[in-house]
C-alpha cells in the first residue's frame, strides 16, 4: 500500500500549526510542518509529532466503559446512553436541574464540538457549570467585558508589525501564543528585534521567551500590579499620554488620573521588586515607541490581582495610543465574526452565587475553585451528578486534594474523555470520542484571536471506526437523553435526526458563508469552507485592521478606563502597600513564592502518556535560585518537600539562576501515580500534583479565577525518592511501548 500525505492542523494547543501527516495504511509514519499553511508557514513544535502517538496510543479508550467494582468493563453505546439518561433524569427529577454539575475542559475549545458543549450546558439548566476558563483566563474576559462591553473582546497583539513588545506573565516561545494565536512565536519575536524594535519580558523567571528578548525584568511574584501602577503614574506625571486617542476612544480619564498620583516608582518599587529607574524607563520607552504593546497572560491571570493587572495592561496601551492601532492591541476580523455579536450576550454577573454566597457567577458559570465544596457540602443545591468533558480538574485545579473523594461521593458521574485519567477514574461511565485524526473540522474560535486573519480546514486523516462517535455526536446524544420521558419516543428521534443535519462543520460552513468575507455578502468571489478545503494550507485574509468602534458593546460606544469597582480595588491595593501589608509580604513560616511554568513538550496533563513527549530528564522539578538553595543546604537533583498552608509534595530540586531569588517554580499537570489511572506510561513518571499546595479560597477578587501563582511555601530536604519514581522515565518505559 502506498503512502499518503494529508494536510491538516495539530490541535494540541491554541497555535493549531499546519501539519502534513503521512500514513501508510493504518499507521502514521511521519508528521512535518506544512510550508503552505497561511499562519504557521511550516513551523511545528515537538507536540505536533505527538498527534500520531495520541492516535495509536494503546491506552486510549476506543469503546465506552462502565465501572464494575474497582475496574472498568466495555459497554455498548446504546446501553451506555440508556443508563446515563435514566440516572441523570432521576437525579434531576428528585433534586432539580442544578443537582447536575458540568465541567468543560481546555481541549474542548480546540474543535468546533465546543458548540455542542455549550448547547448541553444550556439544556442542563444548571447553575453548577464550571470550566477551565476560571483557572486560566477569567480576569482577561472580565476586563474585556467591563472596558469594551463584551468578554470576547480580549485584544490580540499585532506582533508582526509592532516596534516594541512587552510581555508580562506569558511565555509565547513555549506556548506559541494564548489569546493571541501566533505559531512560531520565537521567530516572530526575533523579527521584532530584526526590524529594529525592542522586546522586554517581565517575569520572575528568565523564561525561554526572556532569552530571546533585549531586556528581562525579574519582577517579584505578584508585583506586576505595582509596576503597572507606577508606569501609569510616570505616563501621566510626565505628560506622555496620547490625549487625542484618549478623547476619541475613552471615558474615565479624569477619574483615573488621581488614582496613581501617589503611586510613584519610588513608592511602588519595593512591592514590584523592580527599581524605580527601570520602571521610569519602561514607561518612557513605551510612550516614545512608534508602536508598542503590553501583552499579559496566564501568569498574570492566576493572581488575586489578575483583573486589576489586565485592566492596567489595557489602560496603558490605550492611553499611549496603542489600542486599535497597527502594532498595538487589535482585534481580528475572523471568518465567523463572533466578536461582532457577542456584545449582545448578557454576562449575568452575580445572577447567582455558589451556596456560600462568596463567588458570583460570570458568563453563566461559577469558579472551579468551589467545585469540591459544591459536591461535598450537604444541603439544598448540592451537586449529586457530574458530567465532565475533556478535562482533568482533579489534577489541574486547586481543591485541597478533596475533589477525588467528592467525585466518589456522587450519585452518578459520566465523563466524555479519551483516557482513564486522575479525574475520570472516578466515573461510572466514560464515553470516548474518536481520535482527532479521524475527524474533519473548521475551528471557529482561534481565528477570533489570531495575529492574522485566516480560515483553515482540518482534513480527516483516517476514516473513523464504524462504531466510533465524534465529540459532538456524544454530546448530542447526551442532550437527547435528558428529554423528559413523556416526550421521549418522538422527541429523541427528531432531535437525533436534526443534530445529524447540523454537525459543527455544517454550522461553520453556514457561519462562514454569512460572515464578513462570505459568499452571502460577496457573491461568488466570497469565502467558503469549500475553498478552504481545496487550499493547500488555508486562506489568508490579511493583517489585523482597526475596527474597535464597530465592536464596542458599551452603551456610550467608548472604552471605559475607570470602572468604579476597579478604582476602589486599586485604591485598596495602594493603601495596603502603604501600610506594609502588600501582596508580596511573606506569610508566617513560609518564605518562598511559588509560581508555575510550562514546557514545550507538555500541554497540561494529557500528553504525558506519549513516550516522545516525556523521555529524558525529569521536568516536574522545583526550580530554585542558587542563593536560596545554599541558604537551605540543598543541592541540585535532590528530593525536596515543598509545603504550604494547604498541603505538601515531594519533587526533585533544580538549581538555576534563571529564577529570581525568593521564588520557586513547579509546573502543573503532573502526579500520575493515583490508583486506577489508565495511562501506563504517565503512571511511571516522577512528579507531583502542585495544585495540592494551592488554597482554592485564594482567588482573583473580581472573577473568582484561581490564584495559583504566588503561593507562599517552604522548602526542605526530603527523604530519597523511590527508585521507581526517580528514574529516567525513558528507562522505565518498555521498548514495546516506545515503539508503539
Amino acid at each position: 500500500m502506498s503512502a499518503t500525505t494529508i494536510a491538516r492542523q495539530c490541535t494540541l494547543c491554541e497555535a493549531h500549526c499546519g501539519i502534513l501527516v503521512t500514513v501508510d495504511g493504518p499507521q502514521v509514519t511521519r508528521i512535518e510542518g506544512n510550508p503552505a499553511d497561511v499562519l504557521s508557514q511550516g513551523y511545528i513544535c515537538p507536540k505536533a509529532t505527538a498527534m500520531g502517538g495520541l492516535h495509536h496510543d494503546p491506552d486510549r479508550l476506543r469503546t465506552p466503559v462502565r465501572r464494575v467494582g474497582d475496574r472498568f468493563e466495555p459497554i455498548g453505546w446504546d446501553e451506555a446512553f440508556r443508563e446515563i439518561g435514566q440516572r441523570l433524569r432521576a437525579v434531576r427529577s428528585t433534586y432539580g436541574p442544578s443537582a447536575i454539575g458540568m465541567y468543560l475542559g481546555n481541549p474542548a475549545a480546540h474543535s468546533s464540538s465546543v458548540i455542542y458543549g455549550a448547547l448541553l450546558r444550556a439544556v442542563l439548566l444548571t447553575r453548577n457549570f464550571f470550566s477551565a476558563s476560571s483557572i486560566d483566563q477569567f480576569p482577561q474576559e472580565f476586563v474585556a467585558w467591563r472596558m469594551f462591553g463584551s468578554n470576547v473582546l480580549m485584544p490580540v497583539i499585532d506582533i508582526d508589525r509592532t516596534d516594541r513588545l512587552v510581555i508580562l506573565g506569558a511565555n509565547p516561545a513555549v506556548s506559541n501564543g494564548s489569546i493571541t494565536t501566533m505559531p512560531n512565536a520565537k521567530q516572530r519575536i526575533k523579527d521584532v528585534r530584526g526590524r529594529g524594535g525592542k522586546v522586554v519580558v517581565i517575569d520572575p523567571r528568565r523564561t525561554e521567551t526572556a532569552r530571546l528578548a533585549d531586556q528581562h525584568v525579574a519582577v517579584s511574584p505578584g508585583g506586576d500590579v505595582y509596576l503597572l501602577l507606577a508606569m501609569l503614574h510616570v505616563l501621566i506625571a510626565e505628560n506622555l499620554c496620547d490625549d487625542d486617542a484618549i478623547r476619541a476612544q475613552c471615558t474615565g480619564w479624569e477619574q483615573l488620573r488621581p488614582l496613581v498620583a501617589e503611586a510613584t516608582p519610588e513608592q511602588m518599587a519595593p512591592h514590584a521588586g523592580v527599581d524605580a529607574a527601570t520602571i521610569r524607563v519602561l514607561a518612557r520607552e513605551h510612550a516614545a515607541a512608534s508602536s508598542a504593546v503590553l501583552y499579559a497572560r496566564i501568569g498574570v491571570c492566576q493572581q488575586v490581582t489578575g483583573t486589576l493587572t489586565h485592566w492596567l495592561v489595557n489602560t496603558i496601551n490605550a492611553v499611549t495610543g496603542n489600542l486599535d492601532r497597527v502594532g498595538g492591541q487589535m482585534f481580528a476580523t475572523p471568518p465567523i465574526d463572533a466578536a461582532r455579536f457577542a456584545k449582545y450576550l448578557p454576562m449575568g454577573y452575580g445572577a447567582w452565587t455558589d451556596r456560600s454566597g462568596t463567588y458570583k457567577a460570570f458568563r453563566t458559570e461559577l469558579p472551579v475553585a468551589v467545585l469540591a465544596d459544591e459536591i461535598l457540602t450537604e444541603g439544598a443545591g448540592r451537586i449529586r451528578a457530574m458530567i465532565t468533558y475533556a478535562g482533568n480538574p482533579t489534577l489541574s485545579t486547586p481543591q485541597r486534594g478533596r475533589l477525588g473523594a467528592a467525585l466518589d461521593s456522587l450519585d452518578f458521574y459520566v465523563a466524555v474523555d479519551m483516557y482513564v485519567n486522575e479525574t475520570t477514574r472516578h466515573a461510572d461511565i466514560i464515553l470516548p470520542p474518536i481520535s482527532p485524526l479521524e475527524r474533519e473540522d473548521v475551528n471557529i474560535l482561534f481565528p477570533v484571536f489570531s495575529v492574522r486573519n485566516n480560515l483553515r480546514y482540518d482534513a480527516r486523516v483516517f476514516d473513523p471506526p464504524a462504531d466510533g462517535l465524534e465529540d459532538w455526536q456524544i454530546l448530542a446524544r447526551l442532550i437527547t437523553e435528558l428529554v423528559p420521558i413523556p416526550a421521549r419516543r418522538f422527541t429523541t428521534r427528531a432531535l437525533n435526526t436534526l443534530f445529524e443535519q447540523f454537525s459543527p462543520v455544517r454550522l461553520a460552513t453556514a457561519g462562514v458563508a454569512a460572515g464578513p468575507y462570505g459568499v452571502l455578502r460577496r457573491g461568488r468571489k466570497g469565502l467558503s469552507v469549500a475553498k478552504a478545503r481545496a487550499s493547500a494550507g488555508g486562506i489568508d485574509l490579511g493583517p489585523l485592521r482597526p475596527r474597535l468602534r464597530a465592536l464596542l458593546g458599551t452603551r456610550d460606544r467608548k472604552v471605559h478606563l475607570a470602572p468604579a469597582d476597579f478604582l476602589a480595588a486599586a485604591h485598596t491595593v495602594l493603601a495596603d502597600a502603604r501600610a506594609g501589608s502588600a501582596i508580596t509580604t511573606p506569610a508566617d513560616g513560609y518564605d518562598l513564592k511559588l509560581i508555575g511554568r510550562r514546557h514545550l513538550r507538555s500541554n497540561n496533563s494529557w500528553l504525558h502518556n506519549l513516550p516522545p513527549m516525556v523521555k529524558g530528564r525529569d521536568r516536574c522539578t522545583a526550580l530554585m535560585h542558587p542563593a536560596d538553595a545554599a541558604e537551605r543546604g540543598l543541592s541540585d537533583g535532590e528530593p525536596v518537600t515543598v509545603t504550604s498552608k494547604t498541603g505538601a509534595i515531594v519533587v526533585t530540586l533544580e538549581v538555576s539562576d534563571d529564577i529570581r531569588a525568593g521564588t520557586i517554580a513547579i509546573p502543573h499537570g503532573w502526579g500520575h501515580q493515583e490508583p486506577g489511572v489508565g495511562w501506563r506510561v504517565a503512571a511511571q513518571l516522577p512528579g507531583a500534583n502542585v495544585n495540592l499546595l494551592h488554597d482554592p479560597s485564594l482567588t482573583d477578587v473580581f472573577s473568582g479565577n484561581a490564584a495559583v501563582n504566588n503561593t507562599w511555601v517552604s522548602v526542605t530536604r526530603a527523604p530519597a525518592l523511590p527508585a521507581s519514581v526517580g528514574a529516567d522515565p525513558a528507562e522505565q518505559i518498555s521498548e514495546e511501548q516506545l515503539t508503539t
